[in-house]
């Protein structure tokens, strides 16, 4: 069973994707922050994240992104961005010019089925890496 590590500040997000998840029979934890993510990563070796960017700072989700991407024992976990920053004033401020260490985006809200395809595809390029 793999296990999800969802990163976001939205409550009612986390619970409507920790239902989706666990109903396609993947283990969810979840963290409201990107230290508390940076925390749980390093407890618990999640196999993918979905991850927010706007959380306790604008970018947050990304400072997440780019320790994780710096940690030689971590850097392979798969993150799903998942965030609503394209429809927010923060829009601007988010990189168009430099590598973002993430393995695929999506604005919210997502589809359910839509959530599941894209987890499914990338657990998938990690076992047969």
């Amino acid at each position: 069973m793999s296990k999800i590590l969802i990163v976001d500040d939205d409550p009612d997000f986390v619970e409507a994707t920790r239902m989706v998840l666990e109903s396609a029979g993947y283990q969810v934890i979840s963290a409201a922050n990107g230290d508390e993510g940076l925390r749980k990563v390093r407890e618990e070796t999640p196999d993918l994240i979905v991850l927010d960017v706007i959380m306790k700072t604008v970018l947050d989700g990304l400072n997440m992104s780019q320790e994780i991407a710096n940690d030689p024992i971590r850097s392979k976990i798969p993150i799903l961005m998942v965030t609503s920053i394209a429809n927010s004033d923060y829009a601007a401020l988010f990189p168009t010019d430099e590598q973002i260490h993430i393995d695929d985006f999506v604005s919210k809200p997502i589809a359910p089925d839509d959530l599941l395809q894209r987890v499914a595809r990338l657990l998938e390029k990690v076992r047969s890496a």
